[in-house]
C-alpha cells in the first residue's frame, strides 16, 4: 500500500508561502528563503528538544545528541564533535547500528526528538524499509544496509503486529514470510526517516586517525562504542548558522575516498525534490571547508519546511581569487554566478556536469564563527 499523503515539494511550498510582493521577487529570482541566525534559534526553541543556551555551544536539534562542542583543542582539525546515542537493529538476521536524525512527519519528529523534514516523503520510491514491532520487544528490522549494493539511507517506517507473539523476526524476508503465513500484519505509514547506518555486517564508518583535516581517514573521532551505545562524529561548520555531520553519498565511486557509505538510490531525490542545495568552495578564502577553503553554504536552515539533510552538491570557484571574500548566503552565490564572478560546477569540477547527493544531518545550530581573519 502506497502512502496516502503526498509530500510538499519545495516548489509547491514556495508557491503557497511566497505570495507577498517580496516573496514574488524572490521566486522570480530563483532564490529560496534563508532564515537568519535569530530565526534559526526560534525554530529550535519551538521544538520539544532541549535547547543549549550556551552561545558557545549553540542549540541542539536532535534528542539523541548526548554531548557536543563546536570546537576542540584535542585535535588540529577545524571541527568540533557530536556524540550520538546508538540504536541497534537487525538486517538479514545480523546486528546493525544506526543513529536517528530526521523524519518527514512533524508529529513523529517531535515525539522522537528528530528534525522535521517534510521533503523526505518525496523519496518514497527509493526508500529502504524499517520495521518496528508494535506488540513485541524485539529489535527493529532494516531491509537494507551499506553492504547491500542498492542501500538507501532513507527509510520508510512500517509497523509490524505479530499474530503469533512467539515469533522472532530478524530480516525483511522473514517478516514478508510471516505476513504470507498469516502470522503478522504490516502497516505502511506515511513516515520517512533519515537513520544513517554506522555499523553493519562486515563494515562500519571509519575513524579519523589524523584528525587534522575535513576528510582525513574518516568522519568518526573514536571507534564505535557498543558497550556505551554511542558514536562520536566530527561536527563541521556551514553557513547559515549550522553544524553538520557527513554519513553517506549517492556517488558510490567517491564514497571510499570520502570514507563514508555509498547510498546510490538517493541520487533520485534531486529530480523528486527531496534535496536542498549546498555550495562548497574550490578556491578563495582558506578555511575549514571540505576543499580547504571557507565553509560551505546551503540554501535553507535545518527546521525549515524547505530544508533537507540530503544535499544536492555544487562547487563554486572564484574566477579571480583577488575578488574572493567570505560569503554567507545562497542569494550571494546566485548573484555572483550570474555576474560571472563565480563559476559553478555540478558536483565537483572533476564530476561536472554530473552531480551527486551527500547525506549531512544537522544536529546543532549555532552562530557562525568563521571569518577571513581566522
Amino acid at each position: 500500500m502506497k502512502p496516502i499523503n503526498h509530500a510538499m515539494s519545495r516548489r509547491h511550498f514556495l508557491r503557497i508561502s511566497l505570495m507577498s510582493g517580496g516573496g514574488l521577487v524572490l521566486a522570480a529570482c530563483g532564490a529560496n528563503p534563508v532564515s537568519t541566525p535569530e530565526e534559526s534559534v526560534a525554530l529550535t526553541e519551538s521544538t520539544d528538544n532541549e535547547v543549549d543556551e550556551n552561545p558557545n555551544q549553540g542549540s541542539v536539534l536532535i534528542g539523541d545528541v548526548l554531548d557536543h562542542a563546536l570546537t576542540s583543542d584535542e585535535w588540529a582539525g577545524s571541527f568540533g564533535f557530536v556524540l550520538f546515542r546508538l540504536h541497534e537493529g537487525r538486517v538479514d538476521g545480523e546486528p546493525v547500528y544506526y543513529i536517528r536524525t530526521d523524519a518527514s512527519d512533524p508529529d513523529y519528529a517531535r515525539a522522537n526528538g528528530l528534525v522535521s523534514v517534510p521533503l523526505l516523503a518525496n523519496g518514497a520510491e527509493i526508500a529502504s524499509s524499517i520495521y518496528h514491532f508494535t506488540n513485541s520487544e524485539q529489535l527493529s528490522v532494516l531491509s537494507s544496509a551499506p553492504h547491500h549494493e542498492n542501500f538507501a539511507s532513507l527509510f520508510h517506517v512500517k509497523n509490524v503486529t505479530l499474530n503469533d507473539e512467539s515469533l522472532i523476526l530478524e530480516s525483511a524476508e522473514a517478516i514478508e514470510q510471516a505476513m504470507a503465513d498469516g502470522n503478522a500484519t504490516v502497516e505502511e505509514t506515511n513516515i520517512f526517516v533519515n537513520h544513517p547506518v554506522v555499523q553493519w555486517p562486515g563494515g562500519s564508518l571509519s575513524v579519523d586517525t589524523e584528525q587534522d583535516s575535513y576528510l582525513g581517514t574518516g568522519q568518526l573521532l573514536e571507534p564505535i562504542n557498543l558497550d556505551e551505545m554511542t558514536v562520536k562524529f566530527k561536527l563541521h561548520e556551514c553557513f547559515p548558522s549550522s553544524r553538520y555531520i557527513v554519513t553517506d553519498t549517492s556517488a558510490a565511486p567517491m564514497a571510499p575516498m570520502m570514507s563514508i557509505s555509498a547510498s546510490p538510490p538517493t541520487q533520485s531525490l534531486v529530480e523528486n525534490e527531496g534535496t536542498d542545495e549546498i555550495w562548497v568552495f574550490a578556491n578563495g578564502i582558506e578555511g575549514s571547508g571540505v576543499m580547504g577553503f571557507q565553509p560551505a553554504i546551503f540554501d535553507n536552515q535545518a527546521g525549515s519546511p524547505t530544508w533537507s539533510p540530503f544535499w544536492d552538491h555544487f562547487t563554486v570557484s572564484w574566477n579571480n581569487e583577488e575578488d574572493a571574500r567570505v560569503l554567507t548566503r545562497s542569494n550571494e552565490i546566485r548573484d555572483l554566478i550570474e555576474s560571472g564572478e563565480l563559476t559553478l560546477f555540478n558536483g565537483v569540477p572533476d564530476s561536472h556536469p554530473n552531480g551527486f547527493v551527500v547525506n549531512c544531518p544537522v544536529p546543532v545550530i549555532a552562530a557562525n564563527q568563521f571569518s577571513a581573519e581566522g
